[in-house]
């Protein structure tokens, strides 16, 4: 069995890590948003399903512009959720229950109200204080157009002017400023926010956007030009590392900094990117000399295909080979649709479009879902690597896809001029019980409503009930842990179309039918499979099995 205990440096390369967005777990205070306290209070329910670490979304000051990734001020805690005295005891909690913590860092930008903003704001042109920041003059006869083409993630040009005329970066929303990376102060100030995390007892960081810290800013800025595609999805079209603002090689100096940070700590402290570039790009930010891993996301856009998932599952597993480092495996998190709306949307349909028509087109069949996505966490669990579960997932939650456009927050909404509904779907706050308020999330309401459907999804009514998805986690996760040893795997050679099927180096099989018809089921003892095995030994459809 594989030692995920805190003696083993390595105890990430396998880890199962719980996300937890603050703001939605659980609240304390009954003021409607989640909290510290309140995920120390429910902390039990994360070491209760079997996972090894939680990593906490960003619960630092902030206006929220950007769900909290907006920091006013990355060394401590927003006041609405608590004190760094609430932090230290979470971490104490947490440990207790042998539970690592990973924290969730932004090193790109910050909030427009972080202390280094403001004082550039007031400092002017030229100024020491701007320098922090990539202020520029704009073009034009009298400097009243953008610097550049570049576009913000969140739509509309990624500049902002202020009143005496510069333009300030801004690669998500105008309330969050570029960082310049060149500049030492910066790089200083980090480092002392990293001491300051680990210090406290952080066992991890979760890198916010780390393939966008380098910029190319020596001499006059140059345009991304027309290539067909914007921001990080010009990546392809460009020769690696030439991007003026994503993925560039200098940044790579910046994470080897950092890692002897990292390794100043018993045991070392551990990090992933969050890097959206191609496959064999992302491999770098995972190299031992760096962060040591990097989230996985074509896994994630990855269709309910079995030839394509089989190519993404290989080329990622062969790609982390090359730099030594583990796979990384997610379905969900905080910016995208929940897998169990998503898998089940027809091939080529549009995230976006669906949100926009608040589900309907096309509906969604949620027992259904809930099945494919039953049998695509168990596949996952099986894969050799590290796996992450985001909050609401072990329920079965769905995407909310209906929410009034009057109650929605993500800054996506605005900034598109309402082209695109934006992520608050899968940020509703999660059910705890079957009624009250806000089903148990607090005892006031939540900071985003919560569907009636949501009562049937509570942890009360999961809990100890033969069958539910809560007690599907739990029994996979603690087998998981049983089983783990070696970090390969071999495809069976002869498994049909549309089924998946590969035996761990640790002795155990996975067998996944995404085909629409039942399949023999092969030879072995089934340990666990995502959906009953009917009588006389087939697979259904949309069913994993593992078998020893």
């Amino acid at each position: 069995m594989t030692d995920l205990s805190s003696r083993n440096p390595d105890w990430w390369r396998q880890a199962v890590i719980y996300q937890v967005y603050p703001r939605s777990f659980a609240d304390a205070d009954g003021d409607g948003l989640g909290d510290i306290r309140g995920i120390t209070e429910r902390l039990h329910h994360v070491a209760a399903l079997g996972v090894d670490a939680v990593w906490l979304s960003p619960f630092y000051p902030s206006e929220l512009a950007d769900g909290g990734y907006d920091v006013a001020d990355p060394r401590d805690v927003d006041p609405r959720l608590g004190t760094l005295d609430d932090f230290d005891a979470l971490v104490a909690e947490a440990h207790r229950l042998g539970l690592k913590v990973i924290v969730d860092i932004v090193p790109n930008h910050t909030s427009h109200q972080h202390p280094w903003f403001q004082e550039a704001l007031r400092a002017g042109p030229g100024s020491a204080a701007r320098d922090r920041y990539v202020f520029r003059a704009g073009r034009g006869e009298r400097g009243e157009l953008p610097p550049t083409d570049w576009q913000s993630v969140f739509g509309g040009s990624a500049w902002q002017r202020v009143p005496d005329g510069q333009w300030y970066l801004h690669l998500f929303a105008p309330e969050q400023p570029d960082l310049d990376w060149g500049n030492e102060e910066v790089r200083a100030d980090f480092r002392t926010t990293l001491r300051f995390w680990s210090d406290r007892g952080v066992d991890g960081f979760r890198v916010d956007v780390a393939h966008g810290l380098a910029k190319d800013l020596d001499g006059p800025l140059r345009d991304v030009g027309d290539i067909g595609a914007t921001g990080e999805d010009a990546l392809p079209h460009l020769s690696p590392g030439s991007h003026p603002y994503w993925d560039r090689d200098e940044v790579h100096e910046i994470y080897r900094d950092w890692r002897k940070i990292f390794d100043a700590y018993t045991p070392p402290r551990t990090a992933v990117a969050e890097a959206w570039v191609p496959d064999a790009r992302r491999a770098l930010y995972a190299r031992p000399d760096e962060l040591g891993q990097a989230f996985n996301f074509e896994y994630l856009q990855a269709g309910w295909d079995a030839e394509v998932l089989r190519g993404v599952i290989t080329g990622s597993l062969d790609t982390a080979r090359t730099v030594g480092a583990s796979a990384t495996w997610v379905l969900s998190n905080h910016d995208v649709v929940r897998h169990t709306s998503r898998l089940m949307l027809p091939p080529g349909t549009d995230d976006n479009a669906w949100l926009l028509s608040g589900g309907h087109a096309p509906r969604i069949d949620e027992a259904a879902g809930l099945r494919r996505a039953r049998a695509a966490t168990l596949l996952m669990l099986a894969l050799p690597g590290s796996a992450y579960v985001y909050q609401g997932e072990e329920l079965g939650l769905p995407e909310v896809a209906d929410l009034p456009t009057e109650v929605l927050q993500d800054p996506i909404w605005e900034q598109t001029g309402h082209v695109r509904k934006g992520r608050d779907g899968c940020r509703v706050p999660l059910p705890w019980t079957t009624g009250g308020a806000s089903y148990g999330f607090g005892s006031g309401g939540a900071w985003l409503p919560q569907p009636p459907v949501f009562a049937s999804y509570a942890v009360q009514a999961q809990d100890g009930v033969e069958g539910s998805t809560l007690e599907f986690y739990r029994r996979a996760l603690r087998l998981r842990r049983k089983l783990l040893e070696g970090e390969s795997l071999t495809w069976a050679p002869d498994a049909p179309a549309g089924v998946l099927d590969f035996a761990r180096s640790d002795g155990w099989r996975c067998v996944t039918n995404l085909s629409a018809e039942a399949v023999p089921l092969p030879p072995g003892e089934p340990l666990l499979s995502s959906a009953p095995l009917p009588d006389g030994g087939s697979l259904p459809p949309d069913t994993t099995v593992w078998l020893g």
